[in-house]
């Protein structure tokens, strides 16, 4: 970002650092009615063909649908960087399934974030910080280092669907990452898809599916904070089940669960 020179009254020039965000909301409406119609796979490979929001990265967990958007990540660019946060929780399963994947799908640029060593001495060395402060767990383990890598770049691509949980209903494709003032683009190309159409995708091009899905996890992320769902639950019931806790924290603040009163920040991180 270049400084602005401006002159003051004694004609000196000065240096002002333009703190402009990048993007604003009247970007993601834009781009959001330009391509509302357009198919998805289409919509991705424009977005990362012309640039136009940028340098990119897709944020992925190697979950249960993770392989659909990949799959069109890798049909476009397979240099995209990938990235995946390494928490040190994950499932045996979800490691060698992002291992298969990335072997299979051809990504030549995964990127691996880890948490902050000395953070995890201070503020969980036990490694138990999931079972009384989830979300300062995720603060640690996801949110901190997540932000740090995506200063690096205009915009990410996050995997998320409306149909998934309450507080993902009428998700938009494009929207602006509101969690600092950079004004960083998020794409979310598979916004309106529904169960079955990720399905169709999946057979469509034999992508693998995850192991832990045909054993009732349609939504996975951490180990410990992560439960079997009943037929008929919502798909990311089985997450930080019996916790007023709906979203780790990379793509929303601490929710309450739907139609709870806020919690005045009782289930904020505690550190």
């Amino acid at each position: 970002m270049k400084p602005a020179q401006t002159k003051d009254a004694g004609q000196r020039l000065r240096d002002r650092i333009d703190v402009k965000p990048r993007f604003s909301e009247s970007d993601a409406i834009r781009l959001n009615n330009m391509f509302r119609g357009t198919e998805t796979a289409d919509m991705v490979r424009t977005v990362i063909k012309e640039g136009l929001v940028g340098d990119l990265a897709i944020v992925s967990s190697f979950g249960a649908e993770s392989a659909v958007l990949l799959h069109m990540i890798a049909s476009v660019d397979p240099t995209l960087p990938v990235l995946f946060l390494d928490t040190q929780k994950h499932f045996p399963e979800t490691v060698a399934y992002r291992d298969t994947l990335v072997e299979r799908l051809g990504l030549t640029n995964l990127v691996m974030l880890s948490p902050d060593s000395s953070e995890l001495a201070a503020q969980d060395a036990n490694g138990l910080r999931w079972s009384y402060d989830p979300d300062g767990c995720c603060e640690i383990r996801k949110v901190r280092p997540l932000a740090k890598a995506l200063l690096e770049f205009d915009g990410s691509i996050t995997g998320r669907k409306g149909f998934q949980s309450a507080t993902r209903q009428g998700l938009p494709r494009f929207e602006i990452d509101t969690s600092d003032a950079q004004g960083r683009f998020k794409i979310n190309p598979l916004a309106s898809w529904t169960k079955p159409m990720l399905d169709a995708y999946f057979a469509e091009h034999d992508l693998p599916r995850h192991p832990l899905e045909s054993q009732g996890y349609p939504s996975i992320g951490c180990a410990p904070c992560t439960s079997r769902v009943a037929p008929g639950e919502d798909p990311r019931s089985g997450r930080w089940k019996g916790w007023d806790k709906t979203e780790c924290g990379i793509h929303s603040d601490v929710t309450p669960l739907p139609g709870a009163d806020d919690d005045n920040g009782a289930n904020d991180p505690v550190f």
